[in-house]
């Protein structure tokens, strides 16, 4: 088995317990983030908590892509990490990576990071609406977000549970996290405001998000609104419509796990 492993020269005097931390990762107890798809788990490494996020093995293409003609998940979210913070866009410091392959197939990769208390995520915005500041937190959201596509940061995953929110005594602080699908470059108008349509499913905030975008941008706030909701309720309608393909493609898998629920062993 081949190892890839990349540390930032921050952290070159702790590389040895950076690499057992991860060689370690199914001891580790404290999770974060239990998906279907990644797990992410808490350590201490020289008494500072930082995170581990251990990616699912690929299907077997991807294997294959990942070894000869694709950065892994985990290199892309290290690398794009680094070029955030040099354009001044914060995101949980990138501490290093690791990934293992065959000669032929790529197996697994790992990325770690600090640890970022936060107070809320966007998630928290699209499901309480009691929230004392949630019109100051949307708005100063989608300034966070005009400023990422004016420094030509085109966040693919722009999405509820990918941007960490911090409340400061003058304003908010945003976190990019799960940054594995990003592109870098001029955005166009249309791109820019079609970035929001995975956001929430509320026209209330498409609403306050229209009209601060239009504040910084300077384009007609009815303009921006149509398109925004225009792009958001397209977005909707291919999420579900997603959702019933798989559903009846992968019934069988429904079948099967209600059948060893209802086994008496």
């Amino acid at each position: 088995m081949q190892n890839k492993f990349v540390i930032h020269s921050k952290y070159q005097s702790l590389s040895e317990r950076v690499r057992k931390a991860i060689f370690s990762f199914e001891t580790h107890q404290e999770i974060l983030g239990d998906g279907e798809r990644n797990i992410i788990k808490i350590v201490k490494i020289d008494d500072k908590k930082h995170t581990i996020k251990s990616f699912k093995k690929p299907n077997i293409i991807n294997q294959i892509a990942y070894t000869f003609f694709r950065k892994s998940k985990a290199q892309r979210s290290y690398e794009y990490a680094n070029r955030l913070l040099e354009l001044g866009v914060n995101t949980p410091f990138p501490v290093a990576y690791n990934t293992y392959s065959t000669a032929f197939l790529f197996k697994k990769s790992y990325y770690v990071s600090e640890l970022v208390n936060c107070d809320l995520t966007y998630r928290e915005l699209t499901t309480d609406f009691s929230i004392q500041d949630h019109e100051e937190i949307l708005r100063a959201f989608t300034r966070f977000t005009y400023k990422l596509h004016q420094s030509g940061v085109h966040f693919l995953d722009h999405s509820p549970g990918n941007t960490l929110i911090k409340r400061e005594e003058d304003g908010y602080i945003f976190y990019l996290v799960d940054l594995n699908r990003m592109k870098f470059g001029t955005i166009d108008f249309d791109t820019k405001i079609k970035n929001f349509a995975k956001l929430t499913i509320h026209k209330s905030m498409i609403q306050v998000m229209s009209s601060e975008y239009a504040k910084c941008s300077g384009y007609e706030e009815e303009e921006i609104f149509n398109l925004m909701w225009q792009y958001t309720k397209e977005f909707q309608h291919r999420f579900y419509r997603k959702i019933r393909i798989k559903k009846r493609l992968f019934f069988w898998k429904t079948k099967y796990k209600n059948r060893i629920s209802e086994s008496p062993i």
